[in-house]
């Protein structure tokens, strides 16, 4: 029998959602702020991308950057995102919390699967972040998460290829391992035989120049380190790229 694949793309914009819908992406998660990792997008991009594509749309819920430890303020955000987004349609959130030892929030999980209802469930790179891999992976199985986003706790998914390959095993397919990190065609072509994971994550982003021709260099409004007139958007053709190897499987 042949293998299922999925290609999902993390987009935030509505531009990139549409160039990953048209390089071939299975579902989108939607989030902002990517160069930062991502956090939880505004409710007017996620109507803008639901009337431009029509594939499935997993939302990021996370109300800031840097790790997953969160005061009791910022869980109540995440809550209310999660039944917002429920309440809005998307297919999915995508969430994470843990605890200061490094473990799994279990408690908070279970109260955000139960918030989330019907949606599906990823537990997005926290769990790159927990102590335990492999006891992670039972509690997720346990709180009826659907899919697990992993670099395999490596900087990238190939580094981190070994444990992908036991957590694929372990998991027999629930949850889904997602591979993510370092993501395009050829490192597909490498993780397909040396993990058999079939879900993986990509972003397919390039840098494009702004189209501003005035630009007053001695004021700055960004993150020092990032250009203030370069975007970075989904490139349909590396989601193409992509799609190409999982439809060859191999």
């Amino acid at each position: 029998m042949r293998r299922e694949y999925l290609l999902e793309v993390c987009v935030d914009s509505a531009e990139s959602a549409q160039e990953a819908q048209r390089g071939g992406a299975d579902r989108l998660e939607l989030c902002a702020n990517l160069v930062i990792g991502g956090t939880t997008p505004e409710q007017a991009l996620y109507e803008k991308v639901r009337e431009l594509t029509d594939i499935e749309v997993n939302v990021l819920i996370r109300p800031r950057y840097g790790d997953f430890l969160y005061t009791e303020h910022e869980f109540e955000i995440i809550a209310r995102s999660v039944e917002l987004y429920r309440r809005l349609g998307a297919d999915g959130v995508v969430v994470g919390c843990l605890l200061a030892d490094g473990a799994l929030d279990r408690e908070r999980m279970k109260r955000l699967r139960e918030l989330a209802g019907p949606m599906h469930m990823t537990l997005h790179r926290a769990f790159d972040m927990c102590r335990d891999a492999h006891e992670a992976l039972e509690q997720a199985k346990d709180l009826g998460i659907d899919t697990i986003l992993t670099s395999g706790q490596r900087e990238n998914c190939l580094e981190g290829r070994e444990l992908i390959a036991e957590l694929v095993r372990e998991s027999a397919g629930a949850p889904k391992i997602m591979a993510g990190g370092g993501v395009d065609a050829g490192v597909i072509e490498q993780m397909i035989p040396a993990t058999h994971a079939g879900c993986y994550h990509m972003s397919g982003k390039v840098v494009l120049e702004s189209a501003m021709a005035f630009r007053r260099t001695e004021v700055s409004m960004g993150v020092p380190g990032l250009g203030e007139y370069q975007l970075y958007r989904t490139d349909r053709d590396r989601i193409r790229a992509a799609k190409l190897v999982l439809e060859r499987g191999s």
